[in-house]
């Protein structure tokens, strides 16, 4: 198969397209290479990929109609899975605009691209965000989620939406998959596990809000991917409808879970994290800071996942002491790509 996976410099887009290139399929990337975060850890990634002949990367904005539509001539895809976005909750009360930009007109172009383009699935990444603070755990796809609390829960919400418009109007496959605090090597410099890890080896403080009572539904980036490789190849469609599905009723569009639906808290989180650094012989006595609730958090995250359960036979199992020990020994490993 023939693949256009947006986001190969990112974190989940790497993973994906690793993966997929080690299946034996035909990848090309899409990417902005953004200063988000320190760029060479994006083109660590994208030196991997280039390992593999059948990977062809494109650097572009997704707001620039003009270099993501060469990426779809060039790549002629069978399916398109768009993961990147302007990502990180906080930072889109600091720069909602890039969020505008990213994930609303990007996605828009990513969309209406595949329409012009006939593709056979459209794969598109979502968010546990989405459910906002929503009171019933755990969370189902038909849960209530028109409450974001940050502009980017909005911003992914919306690109739900249009997809949604565009798959019962032109026909479109579409699958819009919900992440839950996903986690794993090569993974962020914004998201908690990196800072909590990279602060031990400082010896500095880690910051824990929510007075450390929040509650996270962790998702293993190996157990993430080998769910949306196994969507891939479930276009929506009647044929596919199980019990529970949200399979649309007006257009072939699907929402679903990825998570395995064991949230743990934040401080077993920690705790866990010191367990991994002692297995390296370092002083892991993490330094607790606590502090309220930011803006935007929510207290807790669970994912219900017995409609991925029902169409792919899979559920992310990998326990939490598996993969961030994954994680810390990547770490100790790859240091010197992202640290000065």
């Amino acid at each position: 198969m023939r693949y256009l996976v947006t986001g190969t410099a990112g974190f989940i887009g790497f993973h994906l397209a690793h993966r997929l290139l080690r299946d034996g399929h035909e990848v090309h990337g899409f990417d902005g290479m953004t200063h988000y975060y320190n760029p060479r850890l994006k083109e660590a990634r994208l030196a991997e990929l280039a390992q593999f002949p059948a990977f062809t990367q494109h650097i572009g904005m997704l707001e620039d109609r003009a270099a993501i539509e060469a990426a779809f001539n060039a790549s002629k895809p069978e399916v398109v899975v768009h993961l990147a976005a302007q990502a990180g909750v906080r930072y889109s009360l600091e720069n909602p605009k890039a969020y505008l930009d990213s994930n609303l007109v990007g996605s828009f172009n990513i969309i209406e691209l595949s329409k012009l383009h006939g593709i056979q699935h459209l794969m598109l990444a979502s968010t546990s965000s989405v459910y906002g603070a929503n009171p019933s755990i755990p969370f189902r796809e038909t849960d209530k989620t028109d409450e974001p609390l940050t502009f980017y829960a909005a911003t992914k919400k919306s690109t739900e939406l249009m997809a949604h418009a565009y798959a019962h109007l032109y026909k479109v496959p579409t699958t819009a998959f919900r992440f839950f605090t996903v986690y794993g090597p090569w993974g962020r410099p914004d998201m908690a596990l990196f800072k909590f890890v990279k602060a031990a080896l400082e010896g500095r403080e880690v910051e824990i809000y929510g007075e450390g009572k929040m509650s996270r539904d962790f998702t293993f980036i190996d157990d993430l991917i080998e769910a949306i490789v196994r969507l891939c190849a479930i276009a929506p469609s009647e044929a596919n409808r199980v019990a529970g599905d949200t399979l649309s009723h007006q257009a072939p569009f699907r929402a679903i879970n990825i998570g395995g639906g064991q949230p743990v808290g934040l401080l077993d989180f920690v705790d866990t994290v010191e367990v991994a650094l002692q297995t390296k012989g370092m002083n892991s006595a993490l330094k607790r800071r606590m502090l309220p609730m930011q803006k935007g958090d929510v207290p807790r995250t669970y994912a219900a996942p017995d409609l991925l359960q029902a169409l792919t036979g899979y559920c992310p199992s990998t326990d939490l002491k598996t993969g961030v020990q994954a994680f810390v020994d990547w770490y100790i490993d790859k240091r010197p790509l992202f640290e000065d």
